[in-house]
């Protein structure tokens, strides 16, 4: 009868704990071993989704460290992360790529194009000058340059032609 208490005791302490056994086993040990088959396989494929998936973790980790005091307020963050965690790992999801073809990349491939050119008009109080699109467009230039400012017009003007969204296009012209 002692026996089955302690197992009894033992998985409810497991229980108690999945995100402290399991998180290290998903986010460590399995993309531990998964990276070296993919190494030594000559698909590239794999090798994308490893390095992905550690440039991802490296990301997670590195806002845990930096908001570790807010995110141990927050009870459920070691279950939100264990599942995002999955997602990212488990290849039948693919969260990895998705996460860097969606987010990661963008940035990194073209940072000049992540610029927020976003005219958001601000509150307009007695002395200030009326807030419009040409004053939106003389602060870019004032704090990017005209030589920008041009090659943002030809690059909206080659996405309208092209068939593309630009913000630039004709339907939203008032």
């Amino acid at each position: 009868m002692g026996s089955g208490s302690g197992i009894a005791s033992l998985l409810k302490l497991l229980f108690q704990n999945f995100d402290v056994f399991a998180g290290p086993v998903v986010s460590l040990v399995y993309p531990l071993y998964a990276s070296i088959r993919a190494i030594e396989t000559k698909s590239p494929v794999d090798d994308q989704q490893w390095l992905t998936y550690w440039v991802l973790h490296s990301l997670i980790t590195l806002f845990e460290l930096t908001f570790y005091k807010v995110l141990e307020w927050i009870p459920i963050w070691p279950y939100a992360k264990l599942v995002l965690t999955c997602w990212l790992v488990i290849p039948y999801f693919s969260g990895a790529a998705y996460v860097y073809e969606h987010f990661v990349r963008p940035i990194y491939v073209n940072p000049q194009e992540t610029i927020n050119i976003w005219y958001i008009p601000r509150k307009k109080d007695f002395f200030s000058k009326p807030d419009d699109i040409l004053t939106a467009a003389e602060k870019y230039i004032e704090e990017n340059g005209s030589e920008e400012f041009e090659k943002l017009i030809h690059r909206a003007d080659r996405t309208r032609r092209s068939g593309g969204y630009a913000i630039f296009d004709d339907e939203y012209r008032h």
